[in-house]
């Protein structure tokens, strides 16, 4: 197994994408409950190669990758050769970025001395998919990228009025 097994919930809500997915392998309602009864081995690999099958298209398709802790927030942009790192990083543990108020706190006090602002590309390893797993098993969602490119913009200005 490559990723790991999607959880119990998950399954459930991709049923009929499983039951479709036995059906390309010649396997009926009542072919499947006999595998499940008389070799459950088999029904546990059916399984997992079914959610290595989600898995690969679920990393394939993510954009980005945000991963968010009380003092720390990591922004990542999923590119095709390589992936960009935003990460934003508060000094005093009094601030809480994960709560509106220190998000909004966040906002205000950008330039604030306490705040921390680094950018890093990263290029893949030899499996680009795994390395976008790995930082979802440490945490990160995925998301549609408003937080990366509201920070991305936010810097862009900056650089602009700096004359860079």
């Amino acid at each position: 197994m490559k990723y790991r097994r999607l959880t119990k919930e998950q399954l459930e809500e991709l049923h009929p994408e499983f039951i479709n997915f036995l059906a390309t392998q010649s396997i009926d309602a009542a072919e499947w409950d006999k595998i499940k009864k008389d070799k459950p081995e088999v029904a546990e690999e059916e399984i997992d190669i079914f959610s290595d099958l989600v898995w690969e298209g679920v990393l394939g398709k993510a954009k980005f990758l945000e991963h968010i802790s009380p003092q720390t927030m990591n922004l990542f942009e999923l590119r095709e050769k390589d992936m960009g790192l935003i990460s934003i990083i508060v000094g005093d543990n009094k601030i809480d970025i994960t709560t509106a108020t220190g998000y909004k706190w966040l906002q205000n006090n950008l330039l604030d001395e306490e705040v921390k602002i680094f950018t890093a590309n990263k290029t893949y390893g030899e499996d680009p998919n795994l390395d976008k797993f790995k930082l979802i098993e440490s945490g990160a969602v995925i998301t549609k990228g408003d937080l990366f490119r509201y920070f991305d913009d936010l810097m862009e200005m900056g650089k602009e009025k700096n004359g860079f």
